[in-house]
């Protein structure tokens, strides 16, 4: 299925980069007369003291010729501030981050468990281890001009926002008309503009797509912001916007000038969810907004070398110096926070960019219990940052119990006969274009969840045995999965593609020969 998102420019940067191919719904826009397909952008910021460090990946397809963008920075960067990237590792990030998914299965309630010998005790801490028009007669100065790989980059600087849109006009970026009010409050801020454009005798196609290398630059300045009222420029409709912030020093961030939620975690849910995970995700988050209005929702927070349950592997050092490491003086995986935070807008939902500010650890959304005993749920503050978006299908225990105290509650991994068939951790990538509307919540979930007003409507006797359940349950009928006629199921892969308005992706005409 193919998705069409008619814009004449698009100001876009998506967080949810596909992590396969194969994987990727679809995000389909059209600029200045010529289709783009699967056109993404991932972004990944990474702060330390006064220092940022940001990352995007830009997945484009069409004419080399008809593409730049143009990134408001609060300095004038220089070419050893920028460098290209390895794709991979963006993907990596997100499919890391992402609300996952988990399966359990009940324990024999009769099995007793062995007493731990000392070599196991020993190994648990381990597994947890050309000419233009005047610039002057504009206002725009060139402050540098470089080439970083495919890439031409020139840093302006404007003394007024007309000034910078004739400018871009008359150097034939295709922007919107009437640019000039959403790039005021920058240039009135002093920022700088970082533009990039492709030399097309260097740039590689790959069956007829372009591929773009990363780009990643850093620059020094007290604020710790992301530029996001430019993107409302060409917004159609709602948006969604996805953070990564990578921080040293076990630090977690948050929006300093919105309001911030965290997500419902440690949900269990019906069968139906494995087919439908990225949508029911979507129901879930949209229902978080419903009751937090304009909120930053937290998704996730861990420690950047480790995760559990894992659908990606932790980042490692090289990976973490890739993103910015070396410039922060330091790539010591263990050192860094992973945060991802997530927003949906409607065009005029942005007054203001996103301020971020350092907000104390969290934990939430483990498979372990809390202080009351059931598990861990919503966020609560901690020494470290363990929190994630995590929902769980269990499958009750349906053979014999023949023991006089049998012990239900029990979950773990799959048993032999379910092994083949067990997919592991499954991570909801494909969040803005997910069918929305068509699944009910509440039908979904074992349990209520107070935290934003919803009441299961489940079978009371559907609910999985609680630890110490000497009772036996019929297990819950699974539900038929839908087939979807929209979207992309989530079952066993993930999708990629959450759209997030930060950057101008202009469309550059060239001018041709008559």
């Amino acid at each position: 299925m193919r998705h069409r998102l008619a814009l004449s420019a698009l100001l876009a940067a998506t967080f949810a980069a596909p992590a396969a191919a194969d994987a990727f719904c679809g995000f389909y826009v059209s600029g200045a007369g010529a289709e783009m397909f699967n056109n993404a952008t991932q972004v990944v910021l990474m702060r330390s003291g006064s220092r940022t460090v940001l990352s995007m990946e830009n997945n484009y397809q069409g004419p080399a010729e008809d593409f730049a963008m143009v990134v408001p920075v609060p300095v004038v960067l220089q070419k050893e501030n920028v460098k290209t990237l390895p794709h991979e590792v963006f993907a990596r990030v997100d499919k890391l981050s992402a609300p996952r998914l988990v399966e359990y299965w009940e324990m024999d309630p009769c099995y007793v468990e062995p007493p731990p010998s000392v070599e196991a005790d020993m190994a648990a801490p381990m597994d947890e281890l050309e000419k233009k028009p005047s610039s002057k007669s504009m206002g725009v100065k060139v402050e540098a001009q470089f080439k970083v790989g495919e890439y031409d980059i020139v840093i302006l600087s404007a003394r007024e926002a007309t000034g910078l849109e004739r400018w871009l006009k008359g150097n034939k970026y295709k922007i919107p008309a009437g640019a000039a009010p959403y790039l005021k409050p920058y240039v009135e801020g002093g920022s700088k503009f970082f533009v990039a454009k492709v030399d097309v005798e260097k740039v590689t196609k790959v069956d007829g797509r372009l591929t773009l290398s990363p780009l990643r630059f850093h620059y020094d300045s007290k604020d710790f912001a992301l530029p996001i009222r430019l993107g409302m420029m060409n917004s159609s409709g709602t948006q969604d916007l996805i953070v990564h912030i990578l921080a040293p020093a076990g630090q977690r961030y948050e929006v300093a000038n919105y309001k911030n939620a965290t997500i419902p975690t440690n949900l269990d849910v019906k069968e139906e969810a494995r087919q439908r995970f990225g949508e029911f995700y979507a129901a879930l988050f949209d229902r978080t907004l419903e009751k937090n209005p304009g909120a930053v929702v937290t998704e996730y927070s861990w420690d950047a070398s480790s995760c559990d349950p894992c659908p990606e592997p932790p980042l490692e050092a090289g990976e973490i110096a890739t993103l910015g490491g070396d410039v922060l003086g330091t790539a010591d995986a263990y050192s860094f926070v992973l945060t991802r935070l997530h927003a949906r807008y409607a065009k005029d939902g942005i007054k203001e960019d996103l301020v971020f500010k350092a907000a104390e650890p969290i934990q939430g959304g483990r498979e372990m219990p809390g202080a009351s005993g059931k598990l861990e749920e919503g966020a609560q503050k901690s020494s470290m940052n363990n929190f994630q978006g995590r929902y769980a299908i269990r499958h009750e225990w349906t053979g014999p119990i023949a023991c006089e105290h049998p012990l239900r509650g029990r979950w773990g991994g799959p048993p032999p006969d379910k092994q083949q068939v067990a997919t592991g951790p499954v991570a909801a990538t494909d969040l803005a274009f997910v069918p929305r509307g068509k699944l009910e919540l509440a039908r979904v979930v074992r349990s209520d969840v107070p935290e934003i007003g919803v009441k299961s409507s489940a079978a009371p006797d559907s609910a999985p045995p609680a630890s110490g359940d000497t009772t036996a349950k019929a297990p819950d009928k699974p539900i038929p999965a839908k087939k979807e006629k929209n979207g992309c199921a989530v079952g066993g892969g993930t999708s990629g593609g959450a759209l997030a308005l930060l950057f101008m992706i202009v469309a550059l005409r060239r001018r041709r020969a008559a």
